[in-house]
C-alpha cells in the first residue's frame, strides 16, 4: 500500500512539472488517475466482458470548468495497446493529445500516458471513449461535463441538478468477436439493445423535485444508430449543443445522432408519480426500445401506462427538427462576449471541399471509403511521423478535395493538407441509404445547410448565414446532402471520421493535416515530454524532461 502511494505521488509531482511549461499558471488543473481493466458487466441480465475505469461502466464523469487544465494519468492493464480519445474536445495547438492513432501512439499493456488536455475556449457536454480495436464496443466511455467560468452569464438559470445520459444501440457479443467479423470482411449484424448509461430498460433512474427545472446532458456513444429520446408527459426546452447555446426550442422528442451531444432543461411540472424516460432507435426495420425511469421525489406511484412512442423512419420531421436547432447570438458562451459576434456569414471560402462516402468489396471484403479511400493505418502515428519528418508513412494530397469520376475503391493511408487560418466550405454528400453522422476532431463548426438530392452551387441559397447551430458532429440524411462552414484555426493532424463505428473501422475516415509553415509554439505545442514513441518512431527522443 505504502509503495502503490509513494508511486502515486511521484506521478502526481512529475505531473505537475511536466504541465508548468504548456498552461497559464491562472487556469486551475484536475488531476485524474484511471485504471483501465476488463470485467464482468451486466447490462442486459446476462454477463458481459466490458472495458472498466476504476471499476466503473460507463466510466467515471469529467467534471470541469472553462479553461480548467485535465491531467489524465491512464494505466492499461487490458493484454493489448489502448488509447481513449476525447469527442468534441479541441485540444487547441494539440493535437498530439487527441487520443486516435493518427495522432498518438498506444498504450502498451501494463503501461501509463498522461494526457494532458486544456478545455480551452470551450463550455459544454461532450464525452471520451476508447479509440481502438472495436475497444468502444465493450465500454470504456464516459461523459466530459465544462462549466461556464463563474462571472460569464449562461442564459437559463442554474438548474437543481444536472445528470448525464449516455446513451447508445449494443451488442450482447463479445468486442472481440465483432472485430473479427469486420476483419472477415463481413457487415455486423443488427445491434440486440439500446442502453442508458450502461443499463437496459428500467435499470437506472433520475430523481426530480416537485417543480424545479433539471438539466440532462445526452449524448449518443453507441456504435450506429440514430436514437430518439423522450420523457413521458414532459417537454425538453434545448438550451446547449456540443459547447453552443442555442435558442430554446421546446421539444416532446429529440434526434440524437450517433457521436451528438445535447442539452435539455425539463421542469418536473406534472402529477407526482414516476414517469418513462424512452429511447429508441431511428430510421430501422427493427425498433429497439429501452427505458429509464423519471422519479418524483415526493412519488407513490409507479410508472404506469404506455411507454411514449416517437417517430420511426420519417426523415422530413427530423431533416425539419435539425433546421429548427439555431445559435443563440445573444448568449456569452466560453467567453463574455456574445456568441453572435464571430460573422461567418460574412467570411470569404477560401476553399470548397466535397466528401463522398461510399460502400463496397476491395479484394472480396467489405470497405467503406471517402472520395473513393478507404483509410488504412500506417505504421506509426501520422503526426509522430510528421514531427520527426519520417519519410514514406503517409503522403499530404493522398484523398481530393472531391470525389473521383469513375474510379474505384482502393487503400490508402489517407492525409488531406489545408492552410493554416483558411475558411472552408464542406459538403457531405450521401448517395446511400442509411443516415450518416460526421465528426471533425480539434474543430467546432456551422452547420450551414442540409437538403434532400444532391449539392450543386446553387443549393447556397439556402444556406443559414446567421445563427447556424457551431457543432462537432453532424447528420447527413440518405440520399443527402449537408454543408458546414469550418474556420482552420487550430494547427494539427485532425481525424475526419464517420461516427458508425463498423464503417469508420473499415476505413470510411481520413485525417486533415492543418499546417503552419512557420511552426511556432504561438500556433501549436511542441510534441509532449512524455509522448509515447512507436512504429518508426520507436528509439527516438522527444524533449528533455
Amino acid at each position: 500500500m505504502l509503495l502503490k502511494l509513494a508511486r502515486f505521488a511521484a506521478w502526481l509531482l512529475s505531473a505537475i512539472f511536466m504541465i508548468l511549461g504548456f498552461v497559464n499558471a491562472e487556469d486551475p488543473y484536475r488531476f485524474f488517475n484511471w485504471n483501465v481493466t476488463y470485467g464482468d458487466i451486466y447490462p442486459l441480465g446476462v454477463r458481459q466482458q466490458g472495458i472498466l475505469i476504476n471499476g466503473q461502466f460507463p466510466g467515471p464523469e469529467i467534471y470541469s470548468v472553462t479553461n480548467d487544465n485535465l491531467i489524465i494519468n491512464v494505466h492499461n492493464s487490458l493484454p493489448e495497446p489502448f488509447l481513449l480519445s476525447w469527442n468534441g474536445i479541441q485540444q487547441r495547438r494539440n493535437s498530439y493529445q487527441d487520443g486516435v492513432y493518427g495522432t498518438t501512439c498506444p498504450i502498451p499493456p501494463g503501461k501509463n500516458f498522461t494526457y494532458t488536455l486544456q478545455v480551452k475556449d470551450q463550455i459544454g457536454s461532450f464525452f471520451y471513449f476508447p479509440s481502438l480495436q472495436f475497444h468502444k464496443a465493450a465500454g470504456g466511455f464516459g461523459g466530459i461535463k465544462i462549466l461556464s467560468r463563474p462571472r460569464i452569464p449562461v442564459p437559463f438559470p442554474e438548474p437543481a441538478g444536472d445528470y448525464t445520459l449516455l446513451i447508445g444501440d449494443w451488442y450482447k457479443t463479445n468486442h472481440t468477436k465483432l472485430k473479427a467479423i469486420l476483419d472477415r470482411g463481413h457487415r455486423l449484424p443488427i445491434p440486440n439493445a439500446v442502453l442508458i448509461n450502461g443499463r437496459g430498460s428500467n435499470g437506472t433512474s433520475f430523481t426530480f423535485e416537485q417543480g424545479k427545472t433539471y438539466r440532462l446532458r445526452i449524448s449518443n456513444v453507441g456504435l450506429q444508430n440514430s436514437l430518439n429520446f423522450r420523457i413521458q408527459g414532459h417537454k425538453m426546452k434545448l438550451v446547449e449543443v456540443e459547447g453552443t447555446h442555442t435558442m430554446q426550442t421546446t421539444f416532446s422528442e429529440l434526434d440524437i445522432h450517433v457521436g451528438q451531444s445535447y442539452s435539455v432543461l425539463v421542469t418536473a411540472d406534472q402529477p407526482a408519480q414516476d414517469y418513462f424516460v424512452a429511447v429508441s432507435t431511428r430510421f430501422t426495420k427493427r425498433v429497439l426500445t429501452t427505458t429509464a425511469t423519471l422519479h418524483y421525489k415526493n412519488s407513490n406511484r409507479p410508472v404506469s401506462g404506455q411507454i411514449p412512442g416517437g417517430p420511426t423512419t420519417q426523415i422530413a420531421w427530423s431533416l425539419n427538427q435539425a433546421r429548427a436547432i439555431r445559435t443563440n447570438l445573444t448568449a456569452s458562451g466560453p467567453r463574455p462576449n456574445p456568441q453572435g459576434s464571430y460573422h461567418y456569414g460574412l467570411i470569404n471560402i477560401s476553399r470548397t471541399i466535397k466528401l463522398e462516402s461510399s460502400a463496397a468489396q476491395v479484394d472480396g471484403k467489405q470497405r467503406y471509403a471517402v472520395n473513393s479511400v478507404s483509410f488504412v493505418p500506417a505504421d506509426t502515428p501520422l503526426k509522430i511521423a510528421d514531427y520527426f519528418k519520417i519519410g514514406g508513412v503517409f503522403r499530404v494530397g493522398s484523398i481530393s478535395d472531391s470525389p473521383p469520376t469513375g474510379k474505384k475503391m482502393y487503400l490508402d493511408t489517407s492525409v488531406m493538407g489545408a492552410d493554416f487560418r483558411a475558411f472552408v466550405e464542406i459538403v457531405f454528400q450521401n448517395h446511400e441509404n442509411v443516415v450518416q453522422s460526421w465528426h471533425i476532431d480539434g474543430y467546432a463548426f456551422w452547420v450551414v445547410g442540409m437538403d434532400g438530392g444532391v449539392w450543386t452551387p446553387a443549393s447556397r441559397n439556402q444556406y443559414n448565414l446567421r445563427d447556424a447551430v457551431s457543432r462537432s458532429t453532424t447528420q447527413v440524411y440518405p440520399k443527402s446532402w449537408t454543408a458546414i462552414y469550418m474556420a482552420l484555426d487550430n494547427v494539427g493532424m485532425w481525424n475526419v471520421r464517420t461516427e458508425f463505428w463498423a464503417r469508420q473501422y473499415l476505413g470510411q475516415q481520413f485525417y486533415l493535416r492543418v499546417y503552419s509553415p512557420v511552426e511556432s509554439i504561438r500556433d501549436e505545442f511542441p510534441i509532449p515530454k512524455n509522448a509515447l514513441l512507436c512504429g518508426r518512431a520507436a528509439g527516438r527522443q522527444t524533449r528533455p524532461l
